[in-house]
């Protein structure tokens, strides 16, 4: 059950539990026990609500930043990962295989705060070697959800 449940779950997770239920063959008491057993165990780490900011009138500029480091001795890459996610405007910090070592995904009202950040916080921490800074244009599909489908409005099919 706990596989199926985290399945639908991270599909949606407003589904209501009475219909979480019914999908899992179990009842609304065995649902909501097992949802707390990984919330507890840090399985479930949040639930979040994806935003389309483009169809409103927020103005939000979303980067990519690929940083490279030097690992410190006897912690790895945690140690600098910690830093930086501790920092407000870091939306995400992933360990990366390839050139770089870290990516790092801001979410700012500008080109100018993502620079700042970038060149008065982020590199100037001692173990950053250097960064790479990619900014997200347009968003075709996020988080498994496809944000704005093509319609074909000519359905006909071609006669040769």
């Amino acid at each position: 059950m706990r596989e199926e449940l985290l399945l639908v779950i991270e599909k949606n997770s407003r589904i209501d539990l009475k219909e979480l239920a019914v999908i899992l063959g179990v009842s609304e008491e065995d649902v909501l026990n097992e949802l707390q057993k990984l919330e507890k165990e840090g399985i479930i780490c949040g639930y979040h609500t994806l935003i389309d900011w483009d169809k409103t009138s927020v103005e939000k500029i979303n980067a990519l930043i690929e940083v490279r480091v030097t690992p410190q001795r006897g912690q790895g890459f945690d140690h600098i990962a910690e830093r930086i996610y501790n920092y407000p405007e870091v939306k995400s910090v992933y360990l990366i295989s390839g050139a770089y070592d870290l990516l790092v995904t801001l979410e700012q009202k500008s080109l100018k705060e993502i620079s700042a950040f970038v060149s008065d916080k982020l590199s100037t921490l001692d173990s950053v070697l250097s960064t790479a800074t990619h900014f997200i244009l347009k968003k075709y599909k996020d988080h498994g959800t496809i944000l704005e489908k093509k319609h074909n409005e000519d359905e006909r099919e071609i006669m040769i």
